[in-house]
């Protein structure tokens, strides 16, 4: 994977290698690449958190910004990854270039769109995301500097996703991995040295991502990839349609998991300080072990997108089962760690405050007897995306963040108080689960009817060509 390839041998190494290897030695640098981004995303929560526990609060504050430019960026991303894998399963290399430049430039001037609105109305933005008098003054710092980079951090999940969906995952780790490590470099330094508070820990941010962009960029021309070229932007309704169809899903996973954030900040909020710091360091620990398996799913779409543009079904039904059994075993590991070592993991973030402690270690155990559940729910989620059943993988996407988290987050506090506020994300949980399970085994069974009649045409094919010998 990490060396030059035509496109031609990246085709025959998608549709030909064995399934279980193949995703595996995709995943392995989209997996480094997801952890990297979360560790450094816990950096950012571990030297913020050391300043104070509004500073932590503040953490949790900016990352519901965060969401949202994951959400544009990842939108457009995955949506043109999608049909990009498609299209070169099908051969349609120039169509691929299109959708890829168009998907490029139209997040790069998305983000600068949001950029302008984000400065302007920066003091109303910083309270509609849940901050407190409190919180605030050091929010409005994290969140100056995150708007500045927010048009070429868009682009780089573009980016990122393009070249995942073309199986060259190993450029796309150099680009992530690259600025990660660097931001975990700068967080102290900017934060405690230069002594900037959290603006620093985001103006560390900004500097790391910008890093990322240029290495994606370049890396977008090299190894057989698809070349990022202006001539070649072409915003048509034909692209756009598709692009939304692929991408919608993500756009609701990661709208929505900005919008639980500031229900959870404000339903955390009446608690103090010390609950929003508590469950937003949960939040951070959760999407830490998420993001392994979430980048072992990216190892699994382009194996699935380029089989079924390819029309070889029984390779995405065997990567599909392959990639579930893989996510639950590594989240029931995940899950058994952080409910036996809750205290201990909380207290790595803010050891000096007892009530950060007990109210993060409470709702860390009860997310964990529900998170191995994660693993169907994700892998569904990816596979519907992949193959175009837009609608499905964006009811499945919506689920959990926002068609059952967000009842459950304005419900269950208003009965339980605290405990509510706990309960919110294993409740969700459950019922996306459910939900989930219908959707995925109909498509499946889709699947199998498919690989039946290419089956069947492939006999009749070489019957008529022997036949005819």
């Amino acid at each position: 994977m990490v060396k030059n390839m035509t496109a031609d041998e990246k085709f025959r190494m998608m549709t030909q290698e064995p399934v279980s290897r193949l995703i595996c030695s995709l995943a392995v640098p989209t997996i480094i690449s997801m952890l990297i981004s979360a560790i450094y995303n816990m950096a950012d929560t571990f030297f913020v958190s050391k300043i104070s526990t509004s500073a932590s609060g503040a953490a949790g504050i900016s990352f519901s910004l965060m969401a949202i430019i994951q959400a544009l960026g990842f939108t457009i991303g995955m949506g043109s990854g999608n049909y990009i894998s498609r299209l070169l399963g099908q051969k349609r290399r120039q169509d691929a270039s299109n959708v890829a430049a168009t998907g490029f430039f139209t997040a790069l001037f998305l983000g600068l769109a949001l950029a302008l609105l984000g400065l302007i109305f920066l003091d109303p933005f910083v309270y509609f995301l849940g901050a407190t008098p409190t919180i605030a003054p050091y929010a409005k710092s994290y969140i100056r500097y995150i708007l500045i980079g927010a048009p070429y951090m868009m682009a780089s999940f573009v980016l990122n996703n393009i070249l995942r969906f073309q199986g060259s995952a190993f450029f796309a780790m150099l680009g992530l991995a690259t600025g990660g490590i660097l931001n975990i470099v700068l967080d102290p330094i900017f934060i405690f040295t230069l002594k900037m508070g959290t603006g620093g820990a985001a103006l560390a941010t900004i500097i790391s991502q910008f890093v990322s962009f240029l290495i994606l960029f370049y890396n977008s021309g090299i190894g057989g990839n698809i070349k990022i070229k202006f001539k070649n932007f072409t915003p048509s309704w034909e692209i756009y349609r598709e692009i939304l169809k692929g991408g919608l899903p993500s756009f609701f996973r990661q709208v929505l998991g900005s919008l639980s954030m500031i229900c959870l900040n404000y339903s955390a909020r009446p608690y103090g300080d010390a609950a929003i710091a508590a469950m937003a360091i949960v939040v951070r620990l959760f999407q830490f072990a998420v993001s392994a398996v979430i980048g072992f799913g990216q190892g699994f779409q382009p194996v699935c997108g380029f089989n079924y543009g390819a029309k070889r079904y029984d390779r995405v039904l065997n990567a599909f089962w392959f990639s579930v059994k893989v996510a639950a075993v590594f989240l029931t590991a995940a899950a058994v760690v952080g409910f036996v070592f809750s205290d201990q993991i909380i207290a790595i973030f803010r050891k000096e405050d007892l009530e950060v402690i007990r109210i993060g270690s409470r709702a860390l155990r009860y997310q964990c007897l529900t998170f191995p559940l994660s693993a169907w729910i994700i892998l569904t989620n990816m596979l519907l995306q992949t193959i175009g059943k837009g609608l499905e993988a964006s009811i499945v996407s919506a689920s959990r963040q926002g068609l059952f988290f967000v009842p459950a987050i304005v419900i269950l506090p208003r009965l339980f108080g605290l405990l509510g506020v706990q309960l919110s994300q294993p409740v969700s949980d459950v019922f996306s689960f459910l939900l989930a399970i219908p959707m995925a085994l109909g498509t499946l069974r889709e699947l199998e009817a498919l690989h039946r009649e290419e089956r069947e045409k492939m006999k009749k094919m070489e019957s008529v060509k022997g036949a005819t010998l």
